[in-house]
């Protein structure tokens, strides 16, 4: 499974983009966008996922 970036929420302040240890966030039109194909929702390296920790906008990384 893969998080996704609600592109209408997202704020672009890069807060979660250096946090993903898959580098699977990246700016795309002055938002974040993740890559599901890397994305592992950090399973096996942390408990929870880093980017909705560091997320300063609730609901904003969810489930594809």
């Amino acid at each position: 499974m893969a998080l996704k970036i609600i592109a209408s929420m997202c704020t672009g302040c890069s807060a979660c983009e250096p946090e993903c240890p898959n580098v699977a966030i990246r700016e795309k039109g002055g938002t974040f966008i993740i890559d599901p194909a890397k994305c592992t929702e950090c399973e096996g390296q942390f408990d929870s996922p880093q980017c909705v920790a560091v997320c300063p906008v609730d609901n904003c990384i969810k489930k594809a």
